[in-house]
């Protein structure tokens, strides 16, 4: 996912105001559960992304669904709908949880394979890997993709290796042509 310079500015924002009031651990928490119901609920989404409902009626659902939220994740949610920024909601949560994680000195890992692997076989790729930096702790997300064909694809931040079949059959394809 792709995060905005505008999610990158609230983030940084709230994640000022966090530091300065001592409750980045619970905030960190609540924008967590702000990427999973939005990534859950496609009716959210849409809901956010309507310009026929106005800011009151968006601000009025939000509390609803984050009743249980700090006063400040609650806070950042209304501004953020306030200036027109509800599509943006997502991003701002998970550049929040991106700059969190990167003050921890959590490594976001991405895993793609064509079929289940095992924990040891995860591991087995992880230590395989001179990206990864085994000193720090990582956060894994792993996901199935079939037309890879075969391999991985391993994600560590910006950087990336890519060893799935599918790549390997299109360079050889490329040579063929080339040659």
């Amino acid at each position: 996912m792709r995060i905005s310079k505008v999610a990158k500015r609230y983030a940084k924002g709230l994640l000022d105001f966090t530091q300065e009031t001592g409750n980045t651990a619970s905030v960190f928490a609540e924008m967590k559960d702000v990427v999973k119901v939005l990534n859950a609920s496609s009716e959210l989404n849409k809901f956010f992304n309507s310009p026929f409902i106005e800011a009151k009626k968006k601000i009025s659902v939000t509390e609803q669904i984050f009743a249980q939220f700090s006063q400040t994740s609650r806070n950042i949610i209304a501004l953020t709908i306030k200036q027109g920024r509800e599509s943006q909601l997502k991003g701002i949560a998970q550049e929040y949880i991106n700059n969190v994680e990167d003050l921890n000195g959590i490594q976001r890992i991405s895993l793609v394979t064509a079929t289940q692997l095992t924990q040891q076989n995860i591991e087995d790729i992880l230590k395989g890997s001179s990206l990864v930096d085994h000193s720090k702790t990582f956060d894994i997300e792993t996901s199935i993709k079939p037309e890879i064909l075969g391999g991985y694809v391993l994600r560590v931040g910006d950087q990336q290796v890519d060893a799935s079949v599918r790549t390997k059959l299109s360079n050889i394809r490329k040579e063929f042509e080339l040659n």
